[in-house]
């Protein structure tokens, strides 16, 4: 890679892609569905399609996107530790197809509104919602490879590969409250870890979008692994 300090910008805006489009289809998912109200839900669909439709479409662009931001940060960090690195590909990659194909249910809460079923509609909602958090799992998982890199790297904060690992459990423990104790993920204030996952994710694209890479050093580390 001839130019990391570009490339570390191009991944950090890739990865702010990536937040803004899942923010997006997130908060409207919220604002519009309402798990445990297939009445409500109808409502709010019918009165607001256009705007459940581009969250659905968000949601889909979202998940692309990701694809080509985990292939970014693994040839960023692929110096560090090609095997670590490929392992934190394989996590990030794991959940795209189940993520996709979650949206399928989603896609047939709006089918069911449509068609007034709103026993069904509770029916997808809950499938949509449990797969979910099946994919918080590798959701959580790819931020522990992740965050050891960075650790590890030299070229990126420390600091931020700290916090990464840290927040690798914010999704998981999201994933035992929903699965054991429903309902107490409700708010993110139940899941403090969450907090850090997000602000730590949220970092890593800021500092690769404004700051790049230490080009020395990822050079260095980069010589080290051709000559290994």
């Amino acid at each position: 890679m001839k130019l990391p300090k570009k490339t570390a910008r191009f991944t950090g805006l890739i990865g702010i892609i990536v937040l803004v489009t899942g923010s997006f289809a997130h908060s409207v998912n919220t604002k519009l569905l309402n798990f445990d109200n297939a009445a409500e839900t109808t409502n709010n669909i019918l009165s607001s399609e256009s705007l459940f439709r581009l969250s659905f479409v968000s949601g889909l662009i979202m998940e692309t996107v990701f694809v080509f931001y985990a292939f970014l940060l693994y040839k960023l960090l692929r110096p560090v530790c090609k095997n670590y690195a490929t392992l934190m590909l394989i996590l990030a990659l794991l959940p795209v197809p189940i993520f996709l194909m979650n949206q399928l249910n989603l896609f047939a809460v709006l089918i069911s509104a449509k068609e007034q079923m709103q026993e069904q509609m509770i029916f997808y909602l809950h499938l949509y919602k449990n797969g979910g958090f099946i994919v918080s799992i590798f959701f959580g998982l790819w931020l522990l490879p992740l965050g050891y890199l960075v650790f590890k790297s030299s070229y990126l904060p420390k600091i931020l590969g700290i916090f990464l690992m840290i927040g690798c459990f914010g999704y998981l423990i999201n994933f035992m409250q929903g699965f054991l104790f429903p309902g107490t993920e409700a708010t993110l204030w139940t899941n403090p870890v969450l907090i850090i996952t997000h602000i730590s994710e949220l970092i890593l694209m800021l500092w690769l979008l404004i700051m790049g890479v230490n080009i020395k050093k990822w050079i260095y580390k980069d010589s080290k692994k051709n000559i290994s």
